[in-house]
Formats: C-alpha cells, sequence, structure tokens
C-alpha cells in the first residue's frame, strides 16, 4: 500500500505545479493588509478540487464588507473514512503583500518554475506560506482517493482564510460560529511551520499579546517644556521600562522555545507633530509581546497596568492601552498519539529523528488546543517565507505528501 502511495505521489509533480500555478495568480491578500481578501482564489481552488474528483465540498463564508464580495471564505474538502473522528490538516489561503516589488525577479504573481541548487523550486508569492502545506494536503488526499483507499479518520481538509492578519475571519470565526464542525477526539496537522530538514515538530506557542499604548500630556513650543507635558519622553519612559520591566519580572526560561525567554518588543511608533520644535501632547506606540505559556496573560496584564500607573505619575500623563490580539494556548504533549504517528511517517519518509519544539509565533493550532483538540504543526520548509523570491522545493511538496498520506492511513 505505501508503495503504491508513494509512487503515485511521485508521478504527480505536474499536478503540484498546476495548482501551485493556479494558486498564485490571485493575489488573496486581507483588507488589513490593502487586499481584497480570499474569495477568487477560493473560487479557483473549489473548482480545481472539484475538477479532480474532490466533491465533498463545504464554503463557511464569514462576512467583511471590506472584501470582495463581501465575504472571507473558509472551504472544507471532506473525504470520509473508516470512522467519524476526524484528522484536520489545516492551511490557509491568504497571503501576505509582495513588500518592494524591485527585489523580486520574477513577477510575484506568476508562478515561476527554476531546476537549479537549491533543486527544482517553484516561485511566486505564498508558494511556501502556505500554498506548499495546501498542495501536499490536496495530493495526500488525491492519492487516497484515486487508489481507492478508505482512510481510518475521516479527512477534513481546511483550507482558512485570515490566517496571516490573526485568523479573526477564519479559524477563530468558525470556533465561535460553526463549532459543531470540531470533535473533542478530533486531531489536526498544520502544515505552517519547519525547518529544512523536516525535524522540528511544534507542540506549544507562547501567548501572544499585541498591545496600543497611547499616553497624553500637554502639547507645547519645544523652547518652553515647562509650559506642557512632553507625551514623547513619557511614551519612550514607558515603552522602556515596559520591556526591561516585563522581561525581569517574567524572565525564567524553557529550552522547548527559541529564543527560550518570553520577549516584550516595542514596535510600531505612531506620528505625533509633523515638525521638530514642537514638544508632543500625545505619544502612540505598539508592543508585540510573545510570552512562556506558564505565565497566564491575565499576569502580564496585570503588570503592565502597574508599570503604567509608575510612568503616569511620574511624568504627570495619562495613559490607556488597547489590545489588538491577545491569546493563550496549551501545548499538546509530545507523547501524544498524533505526535508519535507523525514523527514515525517523517521517519519513514525522510528518514530524520524528529524533536518537539515551541515557537513565538502564532498558528491557527493556538485556537484548536484552547477547544482541547491536539494539535501538530509541521511542514519541510525552506524558511523563505513572506521574503522577495519565495519558493517552495517540488522535493518538499512531494514530500510532505507522503508524510501525510501516511498519517491519514494510521
Amino acid at each position: 500500500m505505501k508503495e503504491k502511495i508513494f509512487s503515485w505521489i511521485d508521478n504527480a509533480s505536474p499536478l503540484a505545479v498546476e495548482l501551485q500555478t493556479g494558486l498564485t495568480k490571485w493575489p488573496a491578500i486581507s483588507p488589513d493588509s490593502g487586499g481584497e481578501g480570499e474569495l477568487e482564489k477560493c473560487v479557483f481552488l473549489e473548482a480545481w478540487l472539484k475538477a479532480q474528483g474532490i466533491t465533498q465540498l463545504e464554503r463557511y463564508d464569514a462576512p467583511d464588507k471590506r472584501a470582495k464580495g463581501g465575504v472571507r471564505p473558509n472551504l472544507i474538502a471532506t473525504i470520509p473514512g473508516e470512522t467519524k473522528n476526524c484528522l484536520w490538516i489545516i492551511s490557509h489561503t491568504d497571503v501576505v503583500p509582495p513588500g518592494e516589488i524591485s527585489l523580486w525577479n520574477t513577477d510575484p504573481w506568476t508562478a515561476v518554475e527554476a531546476n537549479d541548487p537549491p533543486g527544482h523550486r517553484i516561485i511566486g508569492r505564498g508558494v511556501e506560506d502556505n500554498q506548499q502545506g495546501l498542495t501536499s494536503s490536496v495530493l495526500a488526499a488525491l492519492a487516497l482517493i484515486k487508489l481507492g483507499l478508505r482512510p481510518r479518520r475521516t479527512i477534513k481538509l481546511l483550507f482558512a482564510a485570515d490566517e496571516e492578519t490573526g485568523s479573526v475571519l477564519g479559524i477563530a470565526w468558525l470556533l465561535e460560529n460553526h463549532n459543531n464542525l470540531f470533535q473533542k477526539d478530533d486531531i489536526a496537522l498544520i502544515p505552517d511551520a519547519g525547518d529544512r530538514k523536516g525535524e522540528s515538530i511544534e507542540i506549544a506557542e507562547k501567548n501572544l499579546i499585541w498591545a496600543r499604548f497611547v499616553v497624553k500630556g500637554a502639547q507645547t513650543h519645544g523652547s518652553r517644556p515647562d509650559l506642557g507635558i512632553n507625551a514623547h519622553l513619557a511614551g519612550a519612559d514607558l515603552a522602556l521600562r515596559l520591556h526591561y520591566g516585563l522581561s525581569e519580572k517574567f524572565g525564567e526560561r524553557d529550552s522547548l522555545f527559541e529564543p527560550d525567554y518570553s520577549t516584550f518588543q516595542p514596535t510600531k511608533q505612531e506620528a505625533n507633530v509633523p515638525n521638530i520644535n514642537t514638544i508632543p501632547g500625545e505619544d502612540v506606540f505598539c508592543m508585540d509581546m510573545r510570552v512562556l505559556p506558564r505565565y497566564p496573560v491575565k499576569a502580564v496584564l496585570v503588570e503592565i497596568d502597574r508599570i503604567n500607573a509608575e510612568v503616569a505619575a511620574k511624568h504627570k500623563v495619562t495613559i490607556n492601552y488597547s489590545l489588538a490580539q491577545s491569546c493563550e494556548s496549551p501545548a499538546t504533549q509530545a507523547e501524544a498519539p498524533l505526535v508519535q504517528s507523525l514523527s514515525a511517517a517523517i521517519g519513514e519518509v525522510y528518514g530524520v529523528p524528529t524533536r518537539p519544539i515551541g515557537i513565538g509565533g502564532g498558528t491557527v493550532a493556538a485556537h484548536l488546543r484552547r477547544v482541547g483538540i491536539d494539535c501538530a504543526v509541521w511542514a519541510r520548509l525552506c524558511d523563505c517565507a513572506h521574503q522577495p523570491n519565495e519558493y517552495a522545493l517540488l522535493e518538499n511538496i512531494l514530500g510532505d505528501a507522503k508524510v501525510m498520506a501516511l498519517l491519514m492511513m494510521r
């Protein structure tokens, strides 16, 4: 059986290129990043899957007036198995913008093949993040269908929207509005993070806090700071105290993660006054905080409130903040059957030992783990996501499809 599956996938290279080429044509960028959403890409994918024989398809459209068609589509393909318990393989259809076009050697929205070091590549925006995982999951499912094989669990391929900007209209919307889709005994593979050898299986993610701080003082002339309150000075003090204070307060380490500590980074600074000789009365900045799972988000917010109060009293300013994102995620155990089966399949295909890891980045796994679903995040990647001249190795697409097919049969 395994030999037949592998042979079918090895001969499916033209299908992989065809699907990648078709997907890349549609710039599925979130309205949050200046795009029109995923509708056209989803419509193409749905038609392509039907033509290939995957016909049990359902669309769940999250409303978004900013997007083309007014929706952010989430597409689910079902391949019935011996049991109703499901193995979900979840990829996302949205991509990030191409960035500086002059840094691209080719049109980012036209998939181009190249066969030079590091290997047979497909180049274009989104081909690795996350079209590699999407294409691999489709090839694995097609291999079973074409060979007349019935998987152990029912297979659910979810092609989700909105992952790149927080999954609010993707997996989070599905869990809130269609939570009957997911059962407690389901398991999920998310092919959206990994390394060049395929050794790392992500089983945990840091807790995430994205915060926007607004500091208000009193605007005045640059020569008369005594007549105003410098909000930028207070904001700079606040950013430093948050960075160093939170890092010390929540300073334990965990070797599962890299880096192995919590991070509290000031990031975006919004414009205040347009000229040099005015002391600003308002200062706005953001922070990206990735916190080890042992620290609850609530505990971090309590410490933020304490630091805010100190800075407000010192500088005689008012400080308010809002959360753009805040989420906690329990870990999947390294001994979980999903992780063990995935590790065995990776060994059979790639011949490498695996290791469990945690990451600071966020994937859809965090949302599913919070409702009790074991998740593993894994793929064999070249780690060029979000970069100019993004590419995916054909070898990885086919190899990952073999791993997924083995997982489907176990």
